[in-house]
C-alpha cells in the first residue's frame, strides 16, 4: 500500500482499492489446500539431481508449512512453558510465541536457533577449558552454545555491525567470548586453537522456510564465488589448529557443492585428514552421508515441523 501510494496521484488513488485486495487475500482460508510452489529452475534443477524427484516435492511442502520456534536452553535452564523436547535436545514451541515475553528470556536461559543449527555445535562437541574458534560467528548461536559448554571462545566475523547482536546475547545470557572483527581468511590467532567451528557463507538454501522470498529474489549468480570462498576459508581454517585438533564444517545450503562435495575435495587436499562420523543423540542414521557427513533436509521431522537444511562434517587433523 506504501509503495502505490508513491505512484502518483493514480497511485494515491488505487491505494484503498489495494488495501482491500491484500486484506482479502490474507484472510483466504485455502492456502493450506493449494500446492506447495515450486522452486524457481535455478534451484530446483540442482536439487531434483541431487535428492530425486520426490524428495524435492517433500521439501516444497516443508517449505510451505513455514518453520516453528526452536529454542536452545543453557545446561540446567528450566524448560520453557508451551515448548516440546525435540530428540536432539533442543525446544521447540508448540503454538505462536512472542520470543521477548516467554519465561526466561530476561534471565538469559535460552536463545533462539534452529534445531538444525543447533547441531554443529553438538557434532563438535566442546569441552570445558578447550580453546575453540568460532569463525563467521555472527548471528552468535553458536557462539553462546560454546561459551555456555565452558569452552574459552573466540569469535570472529568480518561485520562489527553483526558483532553486536553477538555481544548483546552474550550479556543477555550471561557468557563470555572474546570477540574479533576481522576477515577470516587474513586474521591468525597467537596460538593454534583446540577445535573450531567454521558456518561458512553459503547460498543460505536450507532456511527457504524461514524466507520463502529466498528463491525468487535471487538466481543463482554468485554460487560459485561462494564455493570457491567455503574452500578457502576451510584451508585457511585447518591451519589455525594444533595436531590432532578437530574442526566442523557447515552450511546452511541444500546445495552438495556447498556440502558434501566441499568435504570430499578437502579430504584430496590434506593428507591425514579424517572425518568423523556423527554419534549423536535423536540422529537417523540415514541422515549421515557417504563421506562421514550429516545432511539434514526441511522434510525431515514432517510430523514436528520440519528442520532448516544444513550440512555438517567433523574434521580431524593429523596427530
Amino acid at each position: 500500500v506504501d509503495l502505490t501510494r508513491t505512484l502518483g496521484a493514480r497511485g494515491q488513488a488505487a491505494a484503498g482499492m489495494v488495501n482491500a485486495v491484500l486484506r482479502k487475500a490474507a484472510a483466504f482460508e485455502g492456502w493450506a489446500d493449494l500446492p506447495p510452489q515450486p522452486l524457481p529452475d535455478w534451484l530446483r534443477g540442482p536439487l531434483v539431481d541431487a535428492y530425486g524427484d520426490a524428495v524435492m516435492q517433500a521439501i516444497e511442502a516443508a517449505h510451505q508449512q513455514g518453520a516453528p520456534l526452536d529454542l536452545t536452553l543453557k545446561p540446567g535452564a528450566p524448560p520453557v512453558p508451551g515448548a516440546e523436547a525435540l530428540p536432539t535436545g533442543s525446544w521447540r514451541m508448540t503454538g505462536p510465541a512472542q520470543v521477548s515475553t516467554l519465561p526466561g528470556f530476561e534471565a538469559g536461559d535460552w536463545w533462539v536457533q534452529d534445531a538444525a543449527a543447533a547441531l554443529p555445535v553438538r557434532l563438535l562437541d566442546p569441552r570445558p577449558g578447550e580453546r575453540i574458534a568460532d569463525l563467521c560467528a555472527a548471528p552468535g548461536g553458536k557462539t553462546l552454545q560454546l561459551a555456555a559448554a565452558g569452552a574459552r571462545v573466540t569469535a570472529v566475523d568480518i561485520s562489527e555491525g553483526r558483532l553486536r547482536r553477538v555481544t548483546e546475547n552474550l550479556t543477555r545470557c550471561g557468557l563470555t567470548a572474546d570477540l574479533v572483527a576481522a576477515d577470516v581468511l587474513d586474521w591468525r590467532p597467537e596460538a593454534p586453537f583446540d577445535a573450531i567451528l567454521l558456518d561458512a557463507p553459503c547460498s543460505a538454501t536450507g532456511t527457504i522456510r524461514r524466507h520463502p522470498d529466498l528463491p525468487f529474489i535471487r538466481d543463482g549468480h554468485g554460487i560459485a564465488e561462494l564455493i570457491e570462498l567455503q574452500a578457502a576459508l576451510l584451508d585457511h581454517a585447518l591451519t589455525l589448529l594444533r595436531p590432532g585438533g578437530r574442526l566442523v564444517f557447515a552450511t546452511c545450503s541444500l546445495i552438495p557443492d556447498e556440502g558434501e562435495v566441499q568435504v570430499a575435495e578437502a579430504l584430496e587436499r590434506h593428507p591425514g585428514l579424517t572425518v568423523e562420523r556423527p554419534d549423536l543423540p535423536g540422529i537417523d542414521p540415514t541422515w549421515i552421508t557417504e563421506e562421514g557427513g550429516l545432511r539434514l533436509r526441511p522434510d525431515y521431522w514432517s510430523d514436528r515441523g520440519g528442520m532448516d537444511g544444513f550440512y555438517m562434517a567433523r574434521l580431524r587433523t593429523p596427530s
